[in-house]
């Protein structure tokens, strides 16, 4: 039952931050930089789907060019793969 109910917190708090993702109360450059516990699992893929204006094409195009897995954690990106995905929004 434990594992239920933190499996459920961390849906919960990964839905919220993807709502501040997407009213621009949280920033994805934050997001990465200092990635909070709960979204270290979530794929980066559906943390980019949940700025605004990012959609499939643009978020895959993001990790092509940052040679990055779609089907990388937060948790797993490389600090070489960090900073060049937080560059690519800083331009």
């Amino acid at each position: 039952m434990e594992a239920l109910k933190r499996a459920n917190d961390i849906r919960v708090r990964r839905a919220q931050l993807k709502k501040d993702l997407k009213t621009g109360s949280a920033t994805i450059e934050d997001v990465l930089r200092h990635p909070p516990e709960y979204v270290s699992t979530a794929k980066v893929f559906d943390i980019l789907m949940a700025v605004p204006k990012f959609g499939r094409v643009k978020a895959a195009r993001f990790l092509n060019q940052c040679r990055i897995s779609q089907s990388k954690t937060v948790g797993g990106l490389s600090e070489r793969q960090r900073a060049e995905l937080i560059g690519l929004f800083n331009r």
